[in-house]
């Protein structure tokens, strides 16, 4: 059974796509539905699907925003784009973009299934697995790159050095030392510059406010979030939005 994540920010919309995947007969299940392609985004990092069916017009991330992000993680789930804007420039980018379809509302059975079947045989032929980036042989892996990888699947929440060394079996002080001598800087510097950089692509791909952002990076204190912001880009966050956009 093929799996398909399902992005599209309103809830009847989700309905009747499902039903007419349902209605082609074809081994697809729908696995996960969300409402943006941030929401998508956070829900890949830790769970594997085939296929994604996703809107282009949402707010917070948009399709083809989510499609470049989706790249720029390493992630090859085929992407087809059902959106109800007949726009060649909209075509354009998504293909360029690399999604695999793009089918304009309200999808018919028929076209659905034509669709899910030109994908089912472009699979057989190639062979492109989704990777869950395994970690390497114990004697490949060190400890720190171990941490490394934590941290990154825990964005944007937090992670602490006692669960980071829980996480590979290490005395705390030991892996604090570890790190730094690894990655010349300390574990908890480490850990603010990944969030900020998370912030950072928070505030140039959605439309997130700085509050929300905050919120979602685990900051209850608006006014620290800012500084810690400015100390490690220079700017703060409303300054470095401007100037991006």
């Amino acid at each position: 059974m093929n799996t398909i994540l399902m992005i599209e920010d309103e809830r009847w919309v989700r309905t009747a796509i499902k039903r007419t995947v349902e209605r082609t007969e074809l081994p697809f299940t729908l696995l996960k539905e969300c409402s943006n392609g941030l929401e998508a985004l956070d829900w890949l990092k830790n769970n594997p699907v085939d296929l994604i069916l996703a809107d282009i017009r949402m707010p917070v991330m948009d399709g083809l925003t989510f499609v470049n992000q989706l790249r720029a993680i390493k992630q090859d789930q085929s992407v087809i784009i059902i959106s109800g804007h007949d726009d060649f420039s909209y075509v354009q980018k998504c293909l360029r973009a690399g999604v695999f379809d793009y089918l304009l509302k309200p999808v018919e059975v028929d076209e659905m299934k034509a669709c899910l079947e030109k994908w089912m045989k472009q699979r057989t032929r190639t062979v492109n697995p989704v990777p869950d980036y395994p970690l390497k042989d114990p004697e490949e892996m060190s400890s720190v790159e171990r941490v490394i990888q934590l941290i990154k699947n825990k964005l944007p929440g937090d992670v602490t050095l006692t669960e980071a060394a829980a996480a590979v079996h290490l005395n705390p002080s030991y892996l604090s030392q570890l790190f730094k001598q690894r990655m010349n800087q300390t574990f908890v510097d480490y850990v603010i510059q990944m969030r900020m950089d998370e912030a950072e692509r928070l505030l140039v791909h959605t439309s997130l406010r700085i509050s929300e952002i905050a919120q979602r990076l685990g900051y209850t204190d608006l006014s620290y979030f800012s500084n810690t912001f400015k100390r490690i880009k220079g700017k703060s966050p409303s300054d470095f939005r401007k100037a991006m956009l």
